[in-house]
């Protein structure tokens, strides 16, 4: 197997655990790619956590798969965390570790298209897709240049007493889910 053959592989799987009718990936195919070639750079330490679990997300994938670890680690552990990586390893952490509820499903594709939306981004379908208005908000969640409280982030708490763009993500998403629940 080739590393391109093995990446396509792990992007279409990363792609399947967060989309469904309303968001498939064929349709938003350039939006998650864009997603896919950003890395995710972070300024606050603890969002190191994000980056791992992204990172960490490349060995689920193949042990759900049963690709044995040393391919994993050496066609696909060999770049940086990607921004899909780390929403999509964000979103299954939510659902399996803090949201979960067998009466409502699984709900992993949720959390990540809620997150897409919030960027302002849940419209750039391949038919209206705008690489440049992906850039910069992918470049205002990035260097933090969002909202007080956090819109056009990744989450917004509409009652935040704390700046979102001081504190890291996990705390974002769990003060969002808060609000929401």
């Amino acid at each position: 197997m080739t590393r391109t053959e093995l990446a396509n592989r792990y992007f279409d799987w990363m792609c399947q655990l967060v989309t469904d009718d309303r968001h498939s990936a064929q349709r938003y195919q350039r939006l998650l790619m864009r997603l896919h070639e950003t890395e995710f750079v972070y300024s606050i330490p603890m969002d190191g956590n994000r980056a791992t679990d992204g990172m960490d997300l490349r060995y689920r994938f193949g042990s759900e798969r049963s690709y044995p670890e040393p391919l994993i680690a050496s066609l696909l552990d060999n770049s940086p965390c990607s921004v899909l990586e780390m929403m999509v390893a964000l979103s299954v952490r939510c659902e399996e570790h803090i949201m979960d509820d067998p009466d409502v499903g699984n709900r992993t594709g949720q959390w990540f298209w809620g997150m897409v939306d919030n960027l302002g981004l849940s419209r750039m379908d391949d038919s209206q897709f705008d690489q440049r208005r992906v850039d910069g908000a992918l470049a205002r969640l990035l260097d933090r240049k969002y909202g007080r409280n956090g819109e056009g982030g990744l989450f917004t708490v509409a009652n935040s007493r704390t700046d979102l763009r001081s504190v890291d993500i996990w705390y974002q998403m769990n003060w969002y889910l808060d609000e929401i629940v």
